[in-house]
């Protein structure tokens, strides 16, 4: 067996980004083989991988990439178990890799996109994922992402905490004013600050508001200065406080953040009477990191308390 040297450690840490000693007994399994040692550590990837699996990842980032003609967006949320190594550079590079791999082919699901080649290098997506968990000790996991092709504006919040796309209908005066980015920007802003369900009043579910005038008539019944009010006049009053509702859940009913004196669908008329042409909200998507996901909760206490102080020598008097 040849001899395992510093520099071949060094030269398969830099390669693979793993550590000395796993390194080093990669080498040695390997039995001085650079190539080989590169495939035991690949290999032993999959295993910490698997064992990593069952560890909270709620951590990580949304992070969105456009085409070069800014007329298809990709947006992805990978989560990890720290913020820590959500600010890593290595991290936020594979994100980047996985978000260049989705433009590139376009795959229908998260199945698909971990079956094919990362970037142009010899790993499926799936298994640099497994690499990436091997090499920086933590459990990731790509939850979510989505192709979104037409008139576009996209907006990332916090370092990948948010991410946002909206989709436009626009004729191409309004397209190429020089005002229209900034406009764009201005709607993605809003759904990144304002808490948004539908789009406008017309796609909301008929369910919904079903439910939602259930939950009003409730309230109003159980109010008792209308208990002996007649239900055409609850019906009626539910009615008026429906709009509430659309106001609140609906993007072009919501009032624009930047001036409440108009609400986002006149801000949209507005403009696009401004810029000569027509402008229409088609769409929009919003991505929280974590959102839904449980939350690593550390008990400092508890880990206190199974520490084994039997290796303590006590200080004697």
């Amino acid at each position: 067996m040849a001899a395992i040297t510093a520099k071949m450690v060094s030269d398969l840490r830099a390669k693979t980004g793993c550590g000395m000693m796993e390194c080093k007994k990669a080498l040695t399994e390997a039995g001085g083989d650079f190539d080989e040692a590169v495939k035991v550590l690949r290999e032993k990837g999959l295993s910490v991988a698997a064992k990593k699996a069952d560890r909270i990842a709620s951590e990580g980032i949304v992070d969105i990439l456009l085409s070069d003609d800014k007329h298809t967006a990709a947006m992805i949320e990978v989560n990890a178990e720290t913020d820590f190594v959500a600010k890593n550079d290595t991290f936020k590079e594979f994100v980047k890799g996985v978000l260049a791999t989705i433009l590139r082919d376009k795959p229908a699901d998260i199945e698909a996109l971990l079956a094919l080649k990362y970037l142009d290098t010899d790993f499926t997506v799936e298994g640099k994922l497994k690499d990436m968990i091997f090499t920086i000790g933590e459990n990731m996991n790509i939850r979510r992402f989505i192709i979104v092709e037409g008139v576009l504006s996209t907006y990332i919040h916090g370092h990948g905490s948010t991410g946002v796309i909206i989709k436009f209908d626009a004729d191409e005066a309004c397209e190429k004013n020089p005002g229209f980015e900034a406009f764009a920007k201005n709607i993605a802003l809003q759904v990144a600050a304002m808490p948004v369900l539908y789009l406008n009043k017309e796609s909301v579910p008929q369910a919904d508001i079903d439910a939602e005038k259930e939950v009003l008539a409730a309230q109003i019944k159980n109010d008792e200065k209308n208990a002996n009010k007649p239900q055409q006049i609850i019906e009626k009053m539910v009615s008026g406080k429906i709009g509430k509702f659309y106001e609140k859940n609906c993007l072009t009913e919501q009032a624009y953040v930047k001036d409440d004196s108009v609400s986002v669908g006149q801000y949209v008329e507005n403009t696009a009477k401004e810029f000569g042409g027509k402008i229409a909200l088609a769409g929009f998507w919003c991505y929280e990191r974590g959102e839904g996901l449980q939350k690593k909760e550390d008990n400092f206490g508890e880990e206190i308390a199974t520490v084994s102080y039997t290796h303590l020598t006590l200080p004697t008097t």
